[in-house]
Order: C-alpha cells, then structure tokens, then sequence
C-alpha cells in the first residue's frame, strides 16, 4: 500500500492508502516460461495445461502456447531431455534414443524395477482384451496368475473396473494411468504390437539377471533349467 495526498475542498489534506495488488506469478514471459518448466520437471505426474494455468494464474492460451515452446525446444538434437505429452498432461523425461546408455549408467548404480514374464504377459493380456476378468485372463495364459493380479495392482498399473454381468459377477479389470505414464505412452492408441510387447519383456528379464551378480547357491544349481508354469505362478506374488 503507498499514501495517496489531496486536498478537500475547506483546505485540508487527505491522505489515503492505494491497495496495489501483486500477482500470483510475474508477468513477464520469460520468467513464467522457466516456472511452468521448472513445474513440470519437479512433478512425478504429468502436468495438464489446465493444472498449470490454474496454479499460475494464467490463461489457458498463454499456457499452451508456453508448452507448445518448451516441447519445441527440448526437442533439439542437443537436449537429453525432452518435455512429451503423456497419458493428457505435460512430463519430462529422457529422449527415446538414449534409453539404452542410460539403462546401461543406471544399472550400474542399483538394480533396476521389474516385472517377472509372468506378470508382463498378464499385463498384456489386460492390455489388449480390457475390460477383462480374472478368468479370462486364465482362459488365455493357461495358469493361475492371482498372485500376478495382485502384483500389478499393488504397483498401480491395473485396477478395478466393476463387475462383468454374468453369473459370479467376477470383477473386471483395466490398465491405468500409471500404466500409461511407466511405458511412456499418451493413450492406449499407442500401444506396441504384441512382438514389441514380447521384446519388451525380454528386455526386463536380461535386465534382472544382469543386476543379480550373486554366484547360485548349491540348492539353486541343482534345480532343473525349466520350470512348469504353475512353479512359477506359486511364486508370481514376488514378482
């Protein structure tokens, strides 16, 4: 607030206080152009343009246009990063052709998150045919997943989608947001084929027994090289 004089009209003066109001954020493009960056790498969810515009108090225009800029320009051969449209919000994260050099530096600082084969063709099947049961899911794979199911649902990549109509009212399943952001994609239009899907899956089993570097135990070395399936449901819960 700062004093605003003036005289009446029998002489004597007055002296007010004038309310300037601050905005929220500044004005000036530039600066809210490195805030709305600085939100979206700060944010593990992706950021939509409403959030934004909203939490800055800007209009939504201004926003995307800021969005449309920063995707533009993280999108130069020489950024490591780029700032993608996922699952209908904004998120930064490595570009696709790095993905391997720093899957290799990762991995040599902690072993890396996984999912077995198991819970990754269940994840799949769900994937492809949701909504979907549990039953259905057993009637495609062959075995028992249970243990998978609860699995992928404690890792938020699946959940409840109500009851299918029939006799049991079995619940049905879906994949979610998370599943979305965790295989880098903005809508399940962009799923993989399900050969990338398979690749996929090799991929996290040569990561896993890359990053075991533990020698077999003797009781481990004597257990025989292929296991029946419903050996490795049994243990599908440590997936």
């Amino acid at each position: 607030m700062m004093p605003v004089s003036g005289d009446s009209e029998d002489g004597t003066v007055l002296v007010a206080e004038r309310v300037t109001e601050v905005s929220a954020v500044p004005d000036d493009a530039a600066t809210l152009k490195a805030i709305i960056e600085a939100a979206i790498y700060i944010t593990d969810e992706p950021l939509t343009a409403q959030q934004i515009a909203a939490a800055t108090e800007q209009p939504l225009e201004r926003v995307k246009e800021i969005l449309r800029q920063l995707v533009q320009e993280y999108a130069a051969p020489d950024r490591g990063l780029s700032v993608r449209e996922l699952a209908g919000g904004y998120k930064m994260s490595t570009k696709p052709e790095f993905h391997e050099p720093i899957r290799q530096f990762v991995k040599k600082l902690q072993p890396p998150l996984k999912l077995s084969l198991p819970a990754l063709e269940t994840l799949a099947v769900i994937a492809y045919k949701q909504p979907i049961t549990a039953p259905e899911v057993l009637e495609i794979r062959g075995v028992q997943g249970a243990g998978v199911l609860k699995t992928l649902l404690d890792r938020k990549l699946i959940a409840a989608a109500g009851r299918k109509n029939v006799l049991g009212k079995p619940i049905l399943y879906k994949t979610t947001r998370e599943f979305l952001i965790q295989f880098g994609l903005n809508s399940l239009a962009e799923l993989p084929t399900l050969k990338e899907f398979e690749e996929l899956g090799r991929l996290a089993l040569s990561d896993a027994e890359d990053s075991l570097m533990l020698p077999a135990s003797p009781e481990q070395s004597r257990e025989p090289a292929h296991k029946p399936e419903h050996e490795e449901d049994r243990r599908e819960v440590n997936a």
